[in-house]
């Protein structure tokens, strides 16, 4: 699949976002090994620290459903922004330790802008399983 087509499912999930509060829909679609797609969108909540972000919705939707990180190969997402939108932090700590080093992760917006980047670039120094001690 390209990454024209997997922005399209992406833009499909979008239409299913749950954003009263920011008005900021965002979609996002999970392309994995087999072709499977999994899709993800922003779903808010009056408690703003309850609310979900598309990406990481996509990842967890993958991951419920029997999927694990060497499934992964892309992860595009899309909103109706001027530069290609790009994940928040605690999604960019999400993908960083859930898809593969090499996942591409496709940013876009309406305009046609498309930025790609790994969960590497997007977080360098992350936080990981490393950083724990041995309990």
């Amino acid at each position: 699949m390209n990454d024209e087509l997997l922005l399209k499912e992406a833009e499909e999930a979008r239409k299913n976002s749950y954003s009263p509060y920011s008005h900021f829909p965002v979609g996002a679609a999970l392309l994995c090994k087999d072709g499977s797609i999994f899709r993800g969108t922003n779903i808010e909540n009056s408690s703003y620290p309850l609310c979900m972000c598309a990406e990481r919705n996509a990842v967890y939707n993958a991951m419920i459903h029997g999927k694990k990180k060497g499934d992964f190969v892309a992860l595009a997402l899309i909103a109706d922004t001027e530069e290609p939108c790009t994940p928040c932090g605690a999604c960019r700590q999400v993908l960083h330790e859930l898809l593969p080093s090499d996942a591409r992760i496709i940013m876009a917006n309406f305009k046609g802008n498309v930025l790609i980047s790994s969960p590497e670039d997007l977080l360098p120094l992350a936080f990981s399983s490393k950083d724990l001690p041995n309990l």
